[in-house]
């Protein structure tokens, strides 16, 4: 009885160990980012582009340009990736095919994000003659994103208890009318989940943009942007840290991104939980 009661005190101690290490580690990096760089951010570093001539650095084009690649790539990735869920969990009957699908899923999620580099800059920028631009780095992560909207969606429509479904058919609204009204709205909560991790994904994405979406840092429009050649805020930190030897700059781009982080996580909290009340009441 003794060496159990020790034994459980040992695991305890353990557990509370290996927490208290991880959000030590988690403290340490986020206090040291954010103090190296929060007293570099300026309104003027954000708000306007880099000048050579003049000696000044700015990092607006490289805000707009990631602000351009995600509203692109979620554009894309949202009808391919809700369809094929849907697809896969209403529609197929077929289940050596769908185990197929979900097996290449789950291998182009644990694919290095430098293999899609390689592959979008063989593929989109010289099969495609797309060259270095936003639009080629756009549909790479497609790729890299699609297996995440996919399973988050596929797992949430599954959660979506068979009695509604049966409910609706009884009432005689047919297939498309039933997923439409009664178990997309029931699984939203996964959709958005899922939206939100790949936000977070192609802000962090360094490899492969750099591969397909180049790192020139200049101001265009929308449209314009996407035919040329973008470096994302990852993308720009990599270059003033590595290239130029700016580190002031770089963990100012640095704070950015971990504020921006920050922001998307507490945002998948609440909207989970909003959908959590929404679909209790």
């Amino acid at each position: 009885m003794k060496k159990r009661k020790a034994y459980i005190w040992l695991v305890r101690i353990l557990m509370w160990l290996c927490a208290g290490l991880t959000a030590g580690l988690t403290a340490f990096l986020l206090g040291y980012v954010l103090c190296k760089g929060l007293p570099n951010i300026s309104w003027e570093l954000v708000s306007t582009k880099p000048s050579y001539l003049r000696g000044t650095v700015g990092i607006l084009p490289d805000i707009l340009n990631t602000l351009y690649m995600i509203l692109t790539t979620l554009a894309l990735v949202l009808p391919l990736g809700v369809g094929a869920a849907i697809y896969l969990t209403e529609y197929a009957s077929n289940k050596r095919l769908v185990s197929a699908i979900e097996y290449a899923a789950e291998t182009l999620s644990g694919i290095p994000s430098i293999i899609y580099g390689l592959f979008g800059s063989l593929f989109f920028c010289q099969f495609l003659d797309l060259d270095k631009s936003l639009l080629a780095g756009s549909l790479t992560l497609v790729i890299m994103n699609l297996p995440t909207i996919m399973r988050t969606t596929q797992e949430s429509l599954k959660t979506v208890p068979q009695a509604y479904r049966e409910g609706a058919f009884g009432l005689g609204a047919g297939k498309w009318r039933v997923i439409r009204t009664v178990v997309l709205p029931g699984c939203v909560e996964g959709v958005v989940t899922g939206c939100i991790l790949c936000v977070g994904r192609i802000v962090g994405e360094s490899a492969a943009l750099l591969f397909t979406a180049g790192f020139a840092h200049s101001l265009a429009g929308f449209f314009e942007a996407l035919s040329a050649s973008g470096a994302t805020l990852t993308v720009a930190l990599y270059v003033y840290a590595t290239e130029d030897g700016n580190f002031q700059v770089a963990f100012a781009i640095a704070a950015i991104l971990m504020i921006l982080t920050l922001l998307i996580n507490l945002s998948a909290t609440f909207i989970g939980k909003y959908f959590e009340r929404k679909n209790k009441a």
